[in-house]
């Protein structure tokens, strides 16, 4: 009897599982209410951390910072070259990122040693691109202390698009090839052991909602706007590295996060409700330079009782990976983030869709190779 109900009640669950199209009404509420409130008050909130943020000298630290030559990416970059880290700038338009470094090194020259940045080109539009610049790093069998995800899309008010790998935009910039790339650099993290991989997310995940068969919104269930991809793809790497955290032992060394940078100027427009785009526009004053929204990244990226933090969750089987708030304090992800049952199915899906086998993370940590479907052909 016992037996029979317990195999009722697990069919129930898996059903209101699958069944679940979207977020309920009062999830949706909360979730707006989060995005609003950080809006009006995350200068209030963060008033206690400095602007630029103090960081210690950094002259043992190796970071790769992605989408580096405008905006947060730009301002992570910068500061921790100033503080002596070696960074290296993973991007699309090496032309710009040079010419920022001739900027930058012009400005702090006679200041101290020149900087220690170089370039390297990266397109999350491109799995292939990121498999080799993953191969590319890991030939030098150098080290890596630090990968910041911070490249990201927000297209705006703009029909739907597809990368050339035939997924939506959003979904394969802010989650796909980051989860890519973060997996595939995972020997030179542990060369670099303790290391840390920092997720650039946003406040806007807790507006997502994640349907694991249909990753590219385009089976009608769901209306496409850019807020759903958006928020769809950030609430998606929530879920993803709330796994990846899991799955790499504690001896590994390696910290995985996601941070809120809080609402920074060019993350609002006319795609969000009416009410958000009228406080947009009304009190700017409340927004986050880039330099601001930078804040919480680098405190992630160099603090060091975050790797302590993240090992309490991993103790703990916390159901979600650390989440450091635009106010450089610990938050709790979405009440959807914490849909273990989710999030090992985007897990799963992810790996599928970025052609890696199921069990790449265990091989790479065992030091063993592990093949991607997009490297095959270059």
């Amino acid at each position: 009897m016992g037996s029979s109900s317990t195999t009722a009640t697990t069919t129930t669950t898996t059903t209101t599982t699958t069944e679940k199209k979207g977020l309920g009404w009062m999830e949706w509420l909360r979730g707006w209410f989060y995005v609003i409130y950080e809006m009006l008050f995350q200068r209030i909130t963060a008033s206690h951390i400095p602007n630029p943020l103090d960081l210690s000298p950094l002259p043992d630290l190796t970071c790769i910072v992605t989408g580096s030559t405008s905006g947060i990416g730009l301002e992570i970059a910068r500061q921790l070259a100033e503080s002596g880290a070696h960074v290296v700038m993973a991007v699309r338009n090496p032309k710009a990122a040079h010419d920022l470094i001739q900027k930058w090194q012009n400005e702090w020259s006679g200041i101290g040693a020149p900087l220690n940045v170089e370039v390297m080109e990266l397109d999350l539009l491109s799995l292939g691109s990121v498999v080799r610049f993953a191969e590319a790093w890991n030939a030098r069998l150098a080290p890596l202390h630090v990968l910041i995800n911070n490249a990201g899309i927000f297209s705006i008010g703009e029909p739907q698009r597809f990368s050339k790998d035939g997924y939506e935009e959003h979904m394969q910039v802010n989650h796909l090839a980051p989860a890519l790339l973060s997996i595939l650099l995972l020997p030179s993290l542990i060369r670099g052991s303790p290391s840390r991989i920092v997720n650039m997310n946003s406040i806007m995940h807790a507006v997502g909602f994640v349907d694991t068969e249909d990753m590219n919104v385009i089976s009608g269930k769901r209306k496409y706007t850019s807020l759903v991809g958006y928020s769809s793809s950030k609430l998606a790497q929530v879920m993803f590295n709330s796994i990846f955290h899991k799955r790499i032992p504690a001896e590994a060394g390696v910290s995985v996060m996601c941070v809120s940078p809080g609402i920074v100027q060019t993350n609002v427009a006319r795609d969000l409700p009416k009410i958000v785009q009228a406080a947009y526009h009304l009190i700017p004053y409340f927004l986050f330079s880039a330099q601001e929204g930078s804040r919480s990244a680098l405190f992630a990226a160099t603090d060091p009782q975050v790797p302590e933090y993240c090992g309490v969750l991993k103790a703990d089987e916390w159901p979600v990976c650390a989440y450091i708030s635009h106010d450089c304090r610990p938050m709790n992800a979405s009440e959807e983030a914490h849909n273990v049952a989710t999030s090992q199915m985007v897990w799963v899906k992810t790996l599928e869709m970025i052609g890696l086998p199921l069990d790449a993370v265990e091989k790479l940590i065992e030091g063993e190779q592990v093949q991607c479907r997009y490297g095959v052909d270059g």
